[in-house]
C-alpha cells in the first residue's frame, strides 16, 4: 500500500535547546524509538523525520531538529539546516524545560510569529523541575498554548495532552485542503488525462501528480481515460461523450492544444498543482516576465524533489531551451533541487518552480512569499510552457481568474 506524500502531510517541527528532551518527545508522540535519546547535549545531528498517522488528525510528518544553540563548526552547519525547517513548518512544538526561559525560547518565538505559523509549547520535564510560574503567567499573558509533561512518562499521557493542543492549531488549509480537480468537475464528468511514456516517465508507474489527479477524479465519482500525445486526437474522435477538461504533461502542451478541439478545457497537472500548493494569481503574474529577460541574465530553476536528470530535463534542457528561442539568446540558469532554497535571490530575473507536489503547502507559499520580498518574479513549470507555446489564457480558462 502506498503511504501519503510528504507533501500532504501535516508536517509538525520539534524545537528546542539541546537535551531538552525534543527526541523523547517525537518518540512519545510516535511509540516508537525513532531518535535517539542520550544525556549527551546535541545528539540529534540533522533532522529527523517520522511519517505517521496521527489520529484523529489524519496523516502528519514530525521533524526533530537539532538544537540552534549547537556549536562549533559543526553546529553551525546544523543551525543552517535546521532553520530551513521553519520555511516548511505547518505547526512548531517548542520543547523547553519546565523551569527555563530565555533568549533561545524568544528567537523561536519570534520566527514563528513572524511567519505566522501556529506554536505550542512543550514544559518538559515536570518530573525533575517543577514549571516555574513566570513562564506560565508570560504565556498567559500572551495567549501562548503550552503544555505540562514528562515525555519518559509511560502510557498515552504526553500524546493524548500534545495532541489536543495540536487540534486546536491545525491551520485553515488542513481542514479545508485546497482541491486538485475536484471542483473543476462534476460527479458522471469525463477527464481526458495525457501521460506521455518518454525517458522521464518512470518505469512501470505513473508520477505523482498524475497519481493523485486521477484519486481525486475517482472520488469526486467522475471518470477518467488516461492516453498519449499520440494517441489523443483518435481517442477524442472515439469518445461519445465530450470530456470536461484535457490535462495534460506541460512538456506536450504544443501536441495538446493542436489535438484537441477549442470547446473542450486543456490545462496541465503543473498548473493544477501551483493552485493546490501555491499561490496561482501570483505565478501567473510572475511568467509574464518571460519577455522581459535578455540573453545571459539569471534564472532560478526549483525542483522540489531531487531526481537524477536526464539529458532532454524538462526544467534543466528544455524550459531553458524554449526561453532562449523566444528572447534570441542563451540564458544563464541555476538549479537548486529538493529543499535546498538560495537565500540570496536578489541575483535572478526570473525564478521558474517546478508544480511542488512534493512539497507541503507553507513551503510553496513561503517560497512565493520570499520571492515577492525581493521582487523577483515567479513562475512554475506549466504556466510557463503553456505561455512559452501560445497557449496561456486557454490552459488558464478552466480556473476563471
Amino acid at each position: 500500500m502506498q503511504k501519503t506524500p510528504k507533501g500532504f502531510r501535516l508536517q509538525i517541527a520539534i524545537f528546542g535547546r539541546r537535551n531538552v528532551g525534543k527526541s523523547s518527545i517525537l518518540n512519545a508522540l510516535t511509540r516508537q524509538d525513532v531518535s535517539i535519546v542520550s544525556t549527551v547535549a546535541g545528539t540529534t545531528t540533522d533532522p529527523v523525520e517520522k511519517a505517521m498517522e496521527l489520529l484523529p488528525i489524519g496523516p502528519v510528518l514530525f521533524i526533530d531538529t537539532a538544537g540552534l544553540d549547537d556549536v562549533g563548526a559543526l553546529g553551525s552547519l546544523r543551525i543552517k539546516k535546521t532553520y530551513k525547517i521553519f520555511e516548511r513548518a505547518d505547526i512548531i512544538l517548542l520543547v523547553t524545560e519546565a523551569n527555563i526561559w530565555g533568549d533561545y525560547e524568544e528567537k523561536i518565538l519570534d520566527e514563528a510569529r513572524r511567519r505566522n505559523t501556529p506554536l505550542l509549547i512543550v514544559l518538559n520535564k515536570i518530573d525533575l523541575f517543577g514549571p516555574e510560574q513566570g513562564i506560565k503567567e508570560k504565556l498567559n499573558k500572551e495567549k501562548t498554548p503550552y503544555v505540562e509533561t514528562c515525555a519518559l512518562k509511560q502510557g498515552w499521557e504526553v500524546t493524548s495532552k500534545i495532541k489536543s493542543e495540536l487540534i486546536k492549531l491545525l491551520p485553515d488549509d488542513w481542514l479545508i485542503p485546497p482541491p486538485i480537480i475536484a471542483d473543476l468537475i462534476n460527479q458522471g464528468d469525463l477527464v481526458v488525462l495525457v501521460i506521455p511514456v518518454d525517458k522521464e516517465a518512470p518505469k512501470g508507474r505513473i508520477i505523482l501528480p498524475q497519481q493523485q489527479t486521477l484519486r481525486e477524479i475517482l472520488d469526486r465519482k467522475g471518470s477518467a481515460l488516461v492516453v498519449n500525445e499520440i494517441e489523443l486526437p483518435e481517442a477524442i474522435a472515439n469518445l461519445k461523450k465530450k470530456p470536461k477538461i484535457v490535462v495534460t504533461d506541460s512538456q506536450v502542451f504544443k501536441e495538446v492544444f493542436a489535438s484537441t478541439p477549442e470547446d473542450i478545457s486543456v490545462t496541465s497537472f503543473s498548473i493544477l498543482f501551483a493552485r493546490c500548493k501555491g499561490d496561482l494569481k501570483e505565478l501567473v503574474k510572475g511568467v509574464e516576465k518571460i519577455d522581459d529577460l535578455k540573453p545571459k541574465d539569471k534564472i532560478l530553476i526549483a525542483e522540489a524533489c531531487t531526481h537524477h536528470p536526464i539529458g532532454d530535463d524538462i526544467g534543466r534542457v528544455k524550459i531553458p531551451n524554449w526561453i532562449s528561442q523566444r528572447i534570441g539568446g542563451r540564458i544563464d540558469f541555476d538549479v537548486f533541487s529538493g529543499h535546498d532554497f538560495p537565500s540570496d535571490l536578489k541575483k535572478y530575473k526570473l525564478i521558474i518552480h517546478c508544480g511542488a507536489c512534493t512539497l507541503n503547502r507553507k513551503e510553496m507559499l513561503f517560497r512565493i512569499l520570499k520571492a515577492k520580498e525581493r521582487q523577483v518574479p515567479i513562475t512554475n513549470y506549466g504556466i510557463a510552457i503553456a505561455f512559452l507555446h501560445n497557449g496561456l489564457e486557454r490552459s488558464l480558462h478552466p480556473f476563471k481568474l
